[in-house]
C-alpha cells in the first residue's frame, strides 16, 4: 500500500469522551448544584436513553421533531449544537440551564482521552514522513484538544464538517483533505470508527481501515495495526 497520507476520524479513533456519568458530575459540580445518588442515577439514564452526549451512545430514536435538524446536525455550529441541546432538553434537568452547560462541557477538553497508542502511532507515522489529517463530523472547533494533549504537532491539516457545510459520508469532505495535505485519494488511508460515515472515503477512491468505538480502558492498542498496513 503505497500511502502518502493518513486521515483520521476524531471521536472513537483517536480520543473518547467521558462518560455520561462523568460528564453529568462534572456539570453538576461546576455549576454548584448537588442532586440525591438515586436521582442522579435517573438523569444519566435519561441522557443516555436519548442520545444527548455528543459522541456518546447515540439515540435509539430520534423525536420526530428533531429528525430534520439531527440529520444535518454536523453541517454547522448552530445545528450541532440545537441538535444536542434539544436531545438534552428531553430530559427534565434540576436546572434550565443545564442542557447549555451540558454542551459546553463536551467541548473542553478535560471531557476528551486520548487512546493510549494514539500518539505512538501518529510519531510513528510523522517520523516515517507521512501526512497527518483529522477529518471529523462536529460542530465546534476540537484543535484545543489536540494541543492540550500534546497532539497537535502531529496533524498536519484539519478538516471539520462544520467549517465546509459537508458532512461525512459525503467524499467531498475526504477530498478537501487529501487537497490540503497534497495527496492523491488512491495515496490516502481513512482510519476511522463509523462504518457508514468514515467508510464514505472509499467513494473517493481511499484505502479505508476501520477501529473499535470502546472506552480507552478496552482499547489499547487499537490504532496500532495501521502502522502493519504501512508496511
Amino acid at each position: 500500500m503505497a500511502i502518502k497520507g493518513v486521515l483520521f476520524d476524531f471521536s472513537g479513533t483517536l480520543l473518547r469522551l467521558e462518560s455520561t456519568e462523568s460528564w453529568l458530575r462534572a456539570t453538576l459540580d461546576a455549576s454548584e448544584l448537588t442532586v440525591a445518588d438515586e436521582e442522579f442515577r435517573h438523569y444519566v439514564a435519561e441522557l443516555e436513553a436519548v442520545g444527548a452526549l455528543p459522541g456518546g451512545t447515540p439515540p435509539g430514536t430520534v423525536p420526530a421533531h428533531l429528525e430534520e435538524l439531527y440529520a444535518t446536525r454536523d453541517v454547522s455550529a448552530e445545528l450541532h449544537r440545537a441538535a444536542f441541546t434539544g436531545l438534552s432538553r428531553e430530559v427534565a434537568l434540576p436546572a434550565p440551564g443545564l442542557h447549555e452547560a451540558l454542551y459546553d462541557r463536551h467541548r473542553t477538553p478535560a471531557a476528551w482521552r486520548p487512546y493510549p497508542d494514539t500518539a505512538d502511532v501518529l510519531a510513528a507515522l510523522k517520523e516515517r514522513g507521512l501526512l497527518v489529517g483529522v477529518v471529523s463530523n462536529i460542530g465546534w472547533d476540537l484543535r484545543p484538544v489536540f494541543r492540550t494533549h500534546g497532539l497537535d504537532r502531529y496533524v498536519d491539516t484539519y478538516v471539520l464538517s462544520y467549517e465546509h457545510g459537508v458532512q461525512k459520508p459525503d467524499p467531498r469532505l475526504f477530498a478537501v483533505a487529501c487537497q490540503a495535505l497534497g495527496v492523491a485519494p488512491e495515496d490516502a488511508l481513512m482510519v476511522g470508527d463509523d462504518r457508514r460515515a468514515d467508510g464514505g472515503a472509499a467513494r473517493l477512491g481511499c484505502s479505508v481501515h476501520f477501529v473499535d468505538h470502546l472506552p480507552v480502558e478496552q482499547r489499547p492498542a487499537g490504532l496500532e495495526p495501521v502502522l502493519a498496513l504501512l508496511d
